[in-house]
């Protein structure tokens, strides 16, 4: 982004960032089904689930994590198609306003409010019992990741807030999201489903980011799985750019 588009999305990341302020029930309602899992899990199926790990709440944090993101990044496609079809956007038309700051801004905004609701999350886990030897190097790739699959479901996000004709078709398209984990090594291995069942639990891209977030809250080798999640990210993130940014120049022009 040239300096003009940097300008402007700092002023419209501002505004946006206001707005969750001045209504932090969006951050809470995010972190609220998340936690929710978290408690009826540990509590109540972790006693029956045999994970092989010294505690549930330590095998089941990383894919309650991308839950926390999945159900976060529904406001991004629910504020976009306000602005879409409030007028926002054909106002900042007229304006000397870089195109694509308006999306840079939601983007960014999502980045942040889901930080907050993560490390929400992180600290109702460590009440709960979650402990981790992960040094400072271990929490910056963990904070990486999520950061990259932030980013690519947000950018996912930018296609219903475009082209979605009601409030709840934008909002209802994280809710496939959230459910992908559960057919995942997120809650139990996957050594235990059946075959079929196995077959796409191990080959979809919240296994391998789940279970490369896991090995480095243990301090265990991280393989070449640590590869596999960054190609899932990136790769989603770069189509969603993609498809994002071209769809929202045929809305805009």
């Amino acid at each position: 982004m040239n300096r003009h588009v940097v300008g402007d999305t700092a002023v419209l990341l501002g505004r946006s960032l206001r707005h969750i302020v001045r209504s932090p029930d969006t951050v809470i309602t995010t972190a609220i089904m998340p936690i929710a899992f978290l408690l009826l899990f540990v509590y109540v199926f972790g006693g029956a689930i045999e994970t092989g790990a010294d505690s549930y709440v330590n095998y089941l944090l990383p894919g309650i994590l991308l839950i926390t993101i999945a159900s976060g990044i529904s406001y991004t496609a629910f504020r976009l198609f306000l602005d879409m079809r409030g007028g926002l956007v054909d106002r900042f038309r007229s304006m000397p306003i870089a195109r694509s700051a308006v999306l840079w801004a939601h983007v960014l905004t999502s980045l942040v409010a889901n930080l907050v609701s993560v490390v929400v999350v992180v600290l109702v886990a460590l009440v709960m019992g979650f402990r981790t030897g992960a040094g400072v190097l271990g929490w910056l790739a963990v904070a990486g990741i999520l950061a990259l699959f932030t980013l690519a479901l947000t950018w996912l996000a930018v296609l219903p807030g475009l082209a979605a004709k009601s409030a709840d078709g934008a909002s209802a398209f994280s809710y496939p999201l959230i459910l992908l984990p559960f057919v995942s090594s997120a809650f139990v291995p996957t050594d235990t489903m059946p075959g079929p069942v196995r077959a796409f639990a191990e080959n979809q891209p919240v296994t391998s980011i789940v279970d490369t977030i896991r090995a480095l809250f243990t301090q265990r080798p991280v393989g070449t799985g640590i590869w596999t999640a960054l190609a899932w990210c990136v790769g989603l993130l770069v189509v969603a750019y993609v498809f994002a940014t071209v769809s929202y120049r045929r809305r805009t022009s």
